[in-house]
């Protein structure tokens, strides 16, 4: 790469000054290129532009952590979905940048990570409650995919994030969950019918609200199934029609006769909707404002709107029905996750197991207790 030096000229009125840079260098396919910005107001502008430009085109180690973030986003724009992509932006602009950004990536040792750790642990917002064990898990693997990236392109020797060891749980000990006659209780005080049947979809389906929200007349099967095979998300004003979040969430589900006699006469009003069109027309942010006030008002302990699909999950456990079945009407890529995260939900499971057993060596001792 060839630096040279930054430039003044002046504006057509004669007096005003600004500032340009000018320099070449050898892009990822071994052509050289020339770069010329104008519009800066001092040369040191012009030469911080230059001399980022120039560190994003290094693919060694030195390379600043924050210029490393830039390639890594650009990089995974063309392979994550937007709404993937705009989480990511929202950990990294928050919690990684204010510490790491003007740091070099081959100087990011375990204990500077660990130090950064150890703040994420100690904070507590203005109720004094600390951040999530799944939140803390999510940002901690966030910086060590970054660094992982490093460690593939960028010739770090090894992920300082491995040493310094993980902070936060994948899953929450205690999930936040209603019963299905505390949902009803909610239920009873929606009053916007659109935003009622909203809720009981999610509830008696399990399905994810990007996936409610994706919802067309033409997704509601006569066989009283519903066709899930799209995500819905507005990301930076645009709306976007995503594919599921993976190849098992692309599913069609049963729905009980009330649920589907109830979306087919709420469809039937909505004058001149066509069969492609979306069903519910509100926004992820207003489904969480209504859960949170029809939950205030009915006395019920407050959950995410996203709890409404465990609450599903825990309900059809309590059912009896089987962890595969569960997986396969969520849309879980594989059993294990659905184990994974309702584990817990199935305390009792293993002596009800066991009971099962007893009864096949003592059958006249379960006929007694039965009698």
């Amino acid at each position: 790469m060839t630096a040279l030096p930054a430039y003044k000229y002046t504006l057509k009125d004669g007096k005003t000054t600004r500032w340009y840079a000018n320099f070449y260098f050898t892009d990822w396919t071994g052509a050289k290129k020339h770069v010329c910005k104008r519009g800066f107001k001092t040369q040191r502008e012009a030469k911080e532009y230059e001399r980022t430009f120039l560190d994003q085109q290094n693919v060694t180690s030195d390379i600043l952590f924050s210029n490393l973030v830039e390639n890594y986003m650009e990089d995974m724009s063309h392979r994550l979905k937007p709404t993937t992509m705009e989480n990511k932006r929202f950990i990294i602009t928050g919690k990684l940048l204010p510490c790491f950004g003007n740091q070099k990536v081959c100087d990011i040792d375990t204990i500077k990570i660990r130090k950064w750790q150890n703040e994420l642990l100690s904070y507590r917002d203005e109720s004094g409650s600390p951040l999530s064990q799944t939140y803390l898990k999510t940002v901690n693997n966030q910086l060590s995919a970054i660094m992982n990236y490093a460690v593939r392109h960028y010739r770090l020797p090894s992920n300082p994030c491995r040493a310094a060891g993980s902070i936060g749980k994948s899953h929450a000990e205690e999930m936040n969950i209603w019963t299905q006659e505390q949902y009803e209780q909610f239920s009873g005080v929606i009053q916007k019918s659109s935003v009622k049947l909203a809720f009981d979809v999610l509830f008696y389906t399990g399905m994810r609200s990007g996936e409610l929200l994706a919802l067309t007349p033409a997704d509601i099967l006569p066989s009283k199934r519903i066709d899930i095979s799209k995500n819905y998300a507005k990301v930076n004003g645009e709306e976007l029609f995503l594919e599921p979040k993976t190849p098992k969430a692309k599913r069609c589900i049963s729905i009980p006769d009330f649920l589907y006699d109830d979306i087919r006469e709420y469809v039937s009003k909505l004058y001149g909707i066509e069969k492609g069109e979306r069903i519910f027309y509100f926004t992820k942010s207003a489904l969480d404002k209504e859960i949170k006030r029809g939950a205030a008002k009915a006395g019920l302990p407050r959950i995410r709107v996203h709890d409404l699909r465990h609450s599903h999950a825990s309900m059809l456990i309590e059912m009896g029905f089987a962890p595969l079945e569960i997986a396969d009407r969520l849309g879980h890529e594989s059993v294990k996750t659905t184990l994974d995260t309702y584990s817990h939900l199935y305390p009792d499971k293993d002596q009800q197991l066991a009971d099962r057993l007893n009864q096949l060596r003592r059958p006249d001792a379960a006929l007694e207790e039965n009698s």
